[in-house]
């Protein structure tokens, strides 16, 4: 795995690029890994009558990424663009790298990436115009070349933003976002409309963000993306934060786990459930497959296993079900449709 940013195989000076005016010097190191470079405490931001935001707290951490989910509707948009400076919060402290990201902007700016799902780029503009454009306005930029090589942009870069696919703009937009060396990137849905080999690109990307110390704000509607590449998981409902952790944590944490295993129709249930630990039940399901629930662990798949042993049972297959994050998700925000 190769280094995003100094020193690794991205390096410095894109073909067009020069310092920003009034910046002189080498851009910002990053926050020391594992420091706030996000912090919201009591966040409330109404539209109307309608309040999007309600008391909502959120710390981000530097080498780290941060997925935020939430249903349409949940609040979690205008928590970030808050945090981008494109709104003005009602109540409550946000700070951005230390600063007032609305007060502050143009000392920010210089040191953050913004990935939008859409808009940003002018429709005419040539993807390479473009991404030179930005590299521009920025001391330090990453190599212009060597980051559309990366990102496989190298065959669109005459071509103009409207004629991109809709995974050749999502990528232009992630290389806008990280051309200037950032401290912190917020990305916006980063991998919709891509395909399986662009999304594992970036998966690849944000990885090496982390690695380099850059905190990476990341919202998505793809459970399996946020469990693939977050640190920490924080799930917004109703403009409050009503869960956050680790995704191993989020998915373990209240679940009843699941253990399946074949074996002959007709084993006795009752003998296996003598051996089970307490609280722990076991069902015959068609197929002769049986499921044993309860708190799945070495100790209970070591009891199925020597129980099957003494009873003559050859199992075909033995598994292990655990709750995904989706399974998560759909348990604290409900299953119906949002508009």
């Amino acid at each position: 795995m190769h280094s995003v940013f100094p020193g690794g195989s991205l390096p410095d000076g894109g073909s067009g690029s020069g310092p920003a005016p009034g910046r002189t010097g080498p851009a910002p190191a990053a926050e020391a890994a594992g420091t706030p470079v996000v912090e919201v405490r009591g966040l409330v931001k109404r539209y109307g009558a309608k309040t999007a935001v309600d008391g909502l707290d959120l710390v981000v951490r530097a080498g780290t990424v941060t997925a935020v989910l939430g249903p349409n509707g949940a609040g979690k948009t205008t928590t970030v663009e808050t945090c981008e400076g494109y709104r003005r919060p009602d109540a409550g402290a946000v700070r951005v790298l230390g600063l007032d990201p609305v007060a502050d902007a143009a000392r920010l700016r210089p040191r953050i990436g913004v990935m939008l799902q859409s808009g940003g780029v002018y429709s005419g503009a040539r993807a390479g115009e473009m991404l030179r454009h930005m590299a521009r306005l920025h001391a330090h930029p990453l190599d212009v070349d060597a980051l559309i090589e990366r990102l496989g942009l190298g065959d669109c870069g005459r071509t103009t933003y409207r004629r991109l696919s809709g995974g050749q703009q999502q990528r232009l937009a992630l290389a806008m976002a990280v051309v200037g060396r950032p401290e912190l990137v917020f990305l916006d849905e980063p991998t919709a409309g891509l395909d399986p080999q662009a999304r594992r690109a970036t998966w690849e990307l944000v990885r090496q963000l982390r690695t380099d110390g850059v905190g990476v704000v990341l919202t998505t509607h793809f459970m399996d993306e946020a469990e693939e590449l977050a640190d920490d998981v924080v799930i917004i409902d109703a403009g409050r934060v009503i869960a956050q952790d680790s995704p191993e944590r989020l998915c373990r944490g209240g679940a009843e786990n699941t253990l399946r295993f074949t074996g002959r129709p007709g084993l006795d249930l009752g003998s296996l459930l003598k051996a089970l630990p307490d609280g722990s039940e076991a069902a015959e399901l068609p197929g002769a497959v049986y499921r044993v629930t309860g708190t799945v662990g070495p100790q209970l798949l070591a009891t199925v296993a020597s129980w099957c042993a003494q009873h003559g049972v050859m199992p075909d297959t033995i598994s292990v079900e655990r709750r995904t994050l989706e399974d998560v998700f759909l348990e604290l925000t409900g299953k119906e449709l949002r508009s």
